[in-house]
């Protein structure tokens, strides 16, 4: 195994501790602001990506070209399938006081594990694509997860709270 790839393990696996640990530790607390901070993600990782791309086009000596259609909307797809996956385990409920908590799940930590696999398992089948179409293409995959979950979350938080 190269050094570049025991660096992107151990990244990988602090990131699942971390989404794991900072699941857990908000699981007592009721959910604030009107669920607003649910939706943040998908705003920063516009701006994130955005200058990632930025980035990527100025990269001296190297071309920059997006990914062919089918690829931008099979990246699409499985960002839609992913971010289901993850919507379909996130649930609230309101309890006596009134306020609205994230329902315990116990299967979460597995389905942020498999998610992360299946990833990784895909952007080691797709290494011989040119750094910057892989990049993008994870990028599209990635905002795609993360808004459907995210704004998914959302929805069902509001009918929560109104219901």
């Amino acid at each position: 195994m190269t050094t570049q790839a025991v660096i992107q393990v151990v990244i990988i696996a602090v990131v699942i501790g971390l989404v794991i640990w900072l699941r857990s530790r908000r699981q007592g607390k009721p959910i604030r602001n009107k669920g607003l901070g649910m939706l943040t993600p998908v705003v920063l990782l516009l701006v994130i990506f955005g200058f990632s791309i930025n980035s990527l086009a100025h990269i001296p000596g190297h071309p920059f070209h997006l990914p062919a259609l089918w690829e931008l909307l099979c990246a699409g797809v499985l960002g839609v399938v992913l971010g289901s996956i993850m919507l379909y385990h996130t649930g609230y409920e309101k309890r006596e006081d009134g306020l609205i908590y994230a329902k315990r799940n116990k299967n979460f930590k597995y389905v942020i594990i498999a998610v992360v696999v299946f990833r990784l398992a895909l952007s080691q089948y797709f290494k011989g694509l040119d750094y910057t179409e892989f990049t993008v293409l994870t990028m599209v995959m990635a905002y795609l997860y993360i808004c459907v979950w995210r704004v998914g979350s959302f929805i069902k938080f509001r009918q929560v709270s109104t219901g």
